[in-house]
């Protein structure tokens, strides 16, 4: 507040209380009638939102007033004696909080306020805000992290293409889906030796779905490479990638948190990719946009590069025979694993679906490798053997199928057991007599009435 707005707060308030300060004197009556009257009024209030004057207001100006011997500087406002400090906060707990502060510096403002409450420094049925807490350690300038020593950083470079690729997802513009605005993202590789665009295409998920699907397909085009550079997030972090990844030969290496510097060369191309192909591209569809990049990544590859001053596809063949070109059966080490029991019924149930394993394996834990595309190709390993693919359970054609007892059997010698559909077996069948369930007695096959049946 300045020294202006505080002398027209003292002329309006000694304006309001001058009938009763100026000398003349008024019986107890007419004082109180006054005060009413000036209580009812409006009042444009400087520096103030409100129009009405309390009671207690108007004694408290008229004894500050008379105590000073009628200075109008008592009228002035005055400052606040707790400013800056936070009156939901008292003093026992402000100095627990700043002290757990000065221990744990770099906690952000959730954690900390759930560590200070797990320490019963802010006590249980204490009102405090996240705000509230922001304005006091901003006022006591314990909110700014202390900065770091200084990292010894060192620019690098692979020497052979293919050694080390940096991947990462950039956030991408919006395209029109039924109607709709939708966001997209950049998924991308880069080798970094050659700075070779490996491969790149926009997604409307940032998840470990879409992250699979354009690594197979820029392994498909430019190979294996040995090292693959990520940062922390939760697709980059899943047992399905480093698993993918192990099985391939590929070493996983992720950065670490909050040091985006060592991922450069990714964060140096995608800011290329802002400004040379964001700033124009004029794509309203997901597949227009994608075939758009590729033409654009196409000529960003066979263009000189600022640094190398070679153009990536040339540095990237010039050592050819360090690429590690990737298999036929590519697909199989993007399988998923799920591990199974399979049921005293020798069924598996998977994704809501059910299969049928082979008996052997009723009782075992097996794997069960598969496309979440691809329904239909469920293989099943066990024991490190492979079972082939499970059929998807039919329960109207196993209504229909006799079931064989010799797979179900154990151990014990059963060559005299009961087989399923005889009675006899063939040497009693020669020499015992048809029994008919028609007639009810043995040797009478003949139909009523005819001639055999007569004769006897």
């Amino acid at each position: 507040m300045d020294d202006e707005l505080k002398k027209r707060i003292a002329v309006f308030r000694y304006g309001v209380i001058a009938d009763f300060v100026g000398g003349r004197i008024l019986s107890h009556g007419e004082t109180k009638r006054l005060i009413r009257d000036k209580c009812v009024r409006k009042w444009e209030i400087p520096g103030s939102q409100r129009s009405s004057i309390s009671e207690s207001t108007i004694k408290e100006w008229i004894v500050r007033y008379r105590a000073t011997g009628n200075k109008l500087a008592s009228l002035y406002p005055k400052g606040r004696s707790d400013r800056g400090k936070s009156r939901v906060i008292g003093q026992e707990t402000a100095q627990g909080l700043l002290a757990l502060r000065k221990e744990l510096p770099e906690l952000t403002l959730p954690v900390f306020m759930r560590e200070a409450k797990q320490r019963k420094i802010i006590l249980p049925g204490m009102y405090v805000t996240y705000s509230t807490l922001y304005r006091f350690l901003q006022s006591e300038g314990m909110l700014k992290r202390p900065a770091s020593a200084a990292a010894d950083r060192r620019r690098f470079e692979a020497e052979y293409p293919n050694d080390l690729w940096q991947s990462d997802v950039m956030h991408g513009p919006y395209v029109e889906v039924e109607g709709k605005q939708r966001k997209t993202y950049l998924i991308a590789f880069i080798d970094d030796m050659s700075r070779l665009a490996v491969h790149g295409e926009f997604y409307f998920r940032e998840n470990l779905k879409s992250y699979l699907d354009a690594l197979r397909k820029a392994l498909q085009m430019r190979g294996i490479p040995r090292k693959l550079y990520l940062d922390n997030g939760p697709a980059f972090r899943s047992n399905h990638l480093q698993h993918t990844c192990a099985s391939l030969g590929i070493a996983l290496i992720h950065s670490r948190p909050y040091q985006p510097e060592g991922r450069g060369k990714i964060e140096r191309w995608f800011r290329t990719v802002r400004e040379g192909f964001l700033s124009t591209a004029d794509a309203k569809t997901l597949d227009k946009l994608n075939n758009s990049f590729g033409k654009w990544l196409t000529t960003y590859n066979h263009t000189s590069h600022s640094i190398t001053k070679e153009t990536p596809i040339k540095r990237f063949a010039a050592h050819i025979e360090c690429i590690r070109a990737a298999s036929g059966d590519i697909e199989d080490h993007f399988r998923r694993e799920s591990r199974r029991t399979v049921a005293k019924d020798r069924t598996i149930a998977l994704d809501g679906r059910l299969y049928e394993a082979p008996v052997d394996l009723i009782g075992k834990r097996v794997n069960l490798l598969y496309h979440e595309h691809d329904s239909a190709r469920v293989e099943i390993v066990y024991g490190g053997r492979t079972y082939g693919f499970a059929a998807m359970l039919d329960v109207n054609v196993n209504c229909r199928i006799k079931r064989g007892r010799e797979s179900l059997e154990i151990q014990g010698n059963n060559k005299d057991r009961y087989k399923g559909g005889k009675l006899f077996n063939d040497k009693e069948r020669s020499v015992r007599p048809a029994y008919s369930p028609r007639f009810g007695e043995a040797g009478r096959t003949g139909r009523p009435g005819s001639g055999e049946d007569k004769g006897k």
